[in-house]
């Protein structure tokens, strides 16, 4: 099952593996990175803007490589809730038999050293880094795994997500009854 993933960022790039593994046990998987435009700010900050950064990497990696088995788009981004902000991410696959899936991942509260680092024009990653002095954290577990000591990562999340997106993908339930 070839599965074109539209990153190259190893955290993501696992969390398709591991999702794909999961609801597809019999398939051996090959998942081809591509960058591509998401068509959103490098850093949403909206959710609504989020979901469509990651509709948007979905559909340019379809039509960058359109003999696939699926495509995925996964993006990251904030919304301010109440004075705080929020990460959280979506996920879009869309399936070669027409079928889409999203699903969004559980929002994630940021500490105030965080938020003061975002509010000054950091990106979230970066803002990361610096406050937990980590390197490239947004290749590895992520704030999710900063903030939980490891016991979540953004790969873990976004795997688990991942395989919400994909019910619509491998049930008939979401086909309409006159296209059964």
């Amino acid at each position: 099952m070839l599965v074109v993933v539209a990153s190259h960022n190893p955290a993501k790039i696992d969390a398709v593996q591991r999702a794909f593994a999961a609801v597809f046990p019999r398939e051996t998987l090959d998942l081809q990175p591509v960058r591509v435009p998401s068509g959103v700010k490098d850093q949403p900050d909206s959710d609504e803007e989020t979901r469509r950064g990651a509709w948007n990497r979905a559909r340019a990696a379809r039509e960058s490589h359109f003999a696939a088995d699926a495509w995925v788009g996964l993006e990251g981004g904030l919304e301010r809730i109440d004075g705080q902000w929020l990460a959280s991410a979506w996920m879009v696959v869309i399936a070669a038999d027409g079928r889409e899936g999203q699903a969004r991942t559980p929002t994630l509260p940021l500490p105030p050293q965080v938020t003061a680092l975002v509010d000054a024009g950091e990106e979230l990653g970066v803002a990361n880094d610096r406050v937990f002095g980590s390197t490239n954290s947004k290749q590895g577990g992520g704030a999710f795994g900063l903030l939980t000591g490891g016991r979540m990562t953004r790969g873990g999340i976004y795997a688990q997500t991942l395989e919400l997106a994909l019910l619509p993908v491998v049930h008939d339930l979401w086909i309409a009854d006159t296209e059964r």
